[in-house]
C-alpha cells in the first residue's frame, strides 16, 4: 500500500476533511471513515499543543494520516509541531523561493537544514531509534505549502523547483484578498490566478491541492475541474451544523402537521 507521500508524487486525487473543533473524539470518529487525510489546523482555531496531541492519537487510533497547518512560516511554530509526529506539515502564506526554501530548513535536520533534533511521539518515546529517524524524517515527512497570494503565484515557476515540497495547496479566499476582492474566490481575477498557479504546479509534476470550507458538490467540481488532484473540502462545525440543520428542519416539518 502506497504512504501519502508516495500517493502525492504520483499525483494521486486525494480526499481529506478539516480538524477545527478542539474534542480529539472528533478526529478518531472522522478518520474511521476512509479520508485520505485529516487536515488538523491550527491556524484559525483553539487547537492548542495539548489538544493537537490528542488530534493526533486520535487519528491514529483512526487509522488515518494527519496533515497538521501551522499559524504561519515560523521554524518555532513547525518545531513542536513536528516533535508529535504527524504524518505531514502545511505551511500558510508562503510567498517566494526564499520563504519557501526557509519553511523547507525548518522541517529538516542539518546538514540539509535547521531542524533542532528532539522528537518525542515521533519516535515513540524512544522506542524508535533516533539516528534511524534523522533519515526517515526526511525522506518520509510530508511537506505542503500554501500558495495563497499574487506574489506567491507570480514566484511560483521559482518555487517549484524546491525539491523538497510534496504539494502546493491553494488558499483560494487569501488569495482574492491579496488582489482586493476579498472572498470573491469564483471570479475572473481570482479564477485566472488560479489557472497560472495550478498549471505551473502540474507542469511541474508535483501535486496541487486546494482548502475549502465548503461541502457543496458543484464547488468540489469546479476545484477537481481546474486540475486540482488534492481536495481538502468540508469540516467537523460544517458537518456539525449540516446534520443539525436537517434535522431541525425535519422536526419542524413534522410538528407543523
Amino acid at each position: 500500500m502506497k504512504t501519502l507521500k508516495e500517493k502525492l508524487r504520483d499525483r494521486d486525487e486525494l480526499s481529506g476533511m478539516h480538524i477545527c473543533l478542539t474534542e480529539p473524539c472528533i478526529s478518531e470518529m472522522c478518520a474511521g471513515l476512509g479520508y485520505d487525510f485529516l487536515w488538523i489546523d491550527t491556524e484559525h482555531t483553539a487547537i492548542d499543543y495539548q489538544v493537537l496531541l490528542y488530534h493526533l492519537m486520535g487519528a491514529k487510533a483512526g487509522g488515518t494520516d494527519t496533515l497538521v497547518r501551522i499559524p504561519w512560516n515560523n521554524q518555532v511554530l513547525a518545531k513542536r509541531v513536528l516533535e508529535m509526529g504527524p504524518t505531514g506539515i502545511i505551511i500558510p502564506m508562503v510567498n517566494t523561493a526564499q520563504e519557501l526554501d526557509a519553511a523547507m530548513q525548518a522541517t529538516l535536520y542539518p546538514p540539509y537544514g535547521i531542524r533542532g533534533f528532539g522528537p518525542l511521539r515521533a519516535v515513540r518515546y524512544g522506542l524508535d531509534d533516533a539516528d534511524s529517524f534523522i533519515e526517515t524524517s526526511r525522506q518520509q515527512l510530508v511537506r505542503c505549502v500554501q500558495i495563497e497570494t499574487k506574489t506567491a503565484v507570480k514566484n511560483l515557476k521559482e518555487m517549484v523547483k524546491n525539491p523538497y515540497v510534496d504539494c502546493f495547496i491553494l488558499g483560494p479566499c487569501d488569495l482574492s484578498g491579496s488582489i482586493g476582492e476579498l472572498n470573491r474566490v469564483f471570479e475572473d481575477h481570482t479564477s485566472s490566478l488560479v489557472d497560472e498557479a495550478v498549471a505551473i504546479i502540474n507542469e511541474s509534476g508535483k501535486s496541487s491541492g486546494v482548502s475549502t470550507g465548503s461541502d457543496d458538490p458543484e464547488i468540489i467540481r469546479y476545484w477537481h475541474e481546474k486540475g486540482i488532484n488534492v481536495i481538502s473540502a468540508g469540516s467537523d462545525y460544517v458537518h456539525i451544523m449540516d446534520g443539525a440543520r436537517k434535522e431541525l428542519n425535519m422536526l419542524r416539518q413534522i410538528q407543523a402537521k
